[in-house]
């Protein structure tokens, strides 16, 4: 079970501009054995953050997740001359300890992205 101390959140970063990607849409799924369940759907704000914890407390449980960022249509509505390469970005990723925070920051451009575990 979830400790209530535990979170899971996010940080996008359009490092083309050098900005947050603000607006960019994210949902967020849990992956189980057959079944890939959508858990919500969010879009980032002015900071490039999510205004709460995708998850907290007691729905934060351990197993595993999938953050699907949808960067095409986020270009798109930006009106994004370049488009890029990449439609969704996702992101799978195991919780083994619900107790702690997962940070799940993502840097973006055009034709390339980087991830990794944040604090």
């Amino acid at each position: 079970m979830s400790d209530a101390g535990g979170c899971l959140t996010v940080h996008a970063l359009d490092t083309a501009l050098g900005r947050p990607a603000v607006g960019l849409p994210l949902s967020l799924f849990r992956i189980g054995n057959v079944v890939r369940a959508q858990l919500g759907a969010w879009r980032t704000n002015d900071d490039g953050r999510c205004d709460e914890p995708l998850l907290a407390g007691t729905a934060f449980t351990t197993g595993v997740y999938e953050i699907l960022f949808n960067v095409g249509a986020w270009r798109e509505a930006s009106g994004a001359a370049d488009l890029g390469f990449y439609d969704m970005i996702p992101i799978r990723f195991r919780v083994t300890d619900p107790a702690l925070h997962y940070h799940i920051p993502l840097l973006v451009s055009p034709y390339g992205y980087a991830t990794y575990r944040g604090s």
